[in-house]
């Protein structure tokens, strides 16, 4: 009994650290694929439409974990999460990393966990401790830290991109505080297969609306990309983390995200040659070190 335990949690560990490298690596596709001129609104959608298949099979091979609790409502929530978690995220995130290094990116993302500390308390009157306060304060010192160097560089287009991240994370953290009660119902499975089902139609209906957009065109490293992204960045690290997650609990996993931010900076600097300051590195490590204190405080 105890070999297995060790054995399942060494098997938990590894999910993890390949779910997190696998999902940082995506900023790294993204930039990749830039190269060849593709906009962002068909590289997402590149990126979902190759997803899809997968998820539709997850919703056909599962069913919701409390069937006769969920109704209608329910439904239009998952609707409404999925709009706002999937697709608006992604969309910012996207449009951002036409602004920013990868590395960076994954930065200001990572201090989603914040966000959702702020808006339970604006919005559900959940008390803010004072070690929360500043944890937050420390997180947006070292983002502060870490971008120091890049304003002077790339002028009022860091900006932009550093803002249009930002609202990336906010929309994700919005997400994750009002999502929490329907997980339940639906199964973690079930529920991110139906959300990114729904953020691939309303991709569709974005680009119907855009108009005038070419799917056919590119050159075939883009759709190798695209594949790549929706494999190996999306349908691949979502059932890791979530195997991750079943092997060593929410807390214990949550240790492995600091993960991210270094793999996504070791990742573009072998594939995009981008360059890191020591100054930017203490800022990167103050940011991990905020995000941590929130996450942990958050769980306890």
């Amino acid at each position: 009994m105890i070999k297995k335990n060790v054995s399942s949690t060494s098997l938990g560990v590894v999910y993890a650290i390949l779910g997190v490298v696998l999902f940082s690596a995506k900023a790294v596709l993204v930039k990749m694929a830039y190269t060849y001129n593709i906009d962002h609104l068909t590289l997402l959608f590149f990126r979902m439409f190759f997803a899809l298949p997968f998820y539709l099979i997850i919703v056909l091979k599962t069913k919701p974990l409390k069937v006769s609790k969920i109704d209608a409502k329910d439904y239009l929530w998952l609707f409404l999460f999925g709009f706002l978690g999937y697709y608006l995220a992604s969309l910012f995130d996207f449009m951002g990393l036409q602004f920013l290094k990868a590395g960076l990116e994954r930065i200001i993302l990572f201090i989603y966990p914040t966000l959702v500390v702020i808006i339970s308390w604006f919005f559900f009157k959940k008390k803010l401790s004072f070690n929360q306060i500043l944890a937050i304060l420390v997180t947006y010192v070292g983002v502060f830290i870490t971008f120091w160097e890049e304003i002077g560089l790339e002028g009022e287009s860091v900006y932009w991109g550093a803002f249009l991240i930002f609202l990336s994370a906010l929309t994700y953290a919005s997400y994750i505080v009002g999502s929490g009660w329907l997980i339940p119902k639906f199964g973690a499975v079930n529920f991110t297969a139906k959300a990114m089902i729904v953020s691939t139609f309303c991709i569709c209906v974005h680009c119907v609306l855009e108009g005038n957009l070419d799917f056919y065109n590119y050159p075939k490293e883009v759709y190798i990309i695209s594949v790549l992204m929706a494999v190996f960045c999306t349908v691949v690290p979502s059932f890791l983390v979530s195997s991750a997650i079943g092997k060593l609990g929410a807390n214990t996993f949550s240790i492995f995200g600091s993960l991210g931010p270094i793999s996504t900076i070791i990742l573009a600097y072998v594939f995009l040659e981008e360059q890191i300051s020591w100054l930017q590195l203490i800022g990167i490590l103050v940011v991990i070190f905020g995000v941590s204190i929130v996450s942990k405080i958050k769980k306890t």
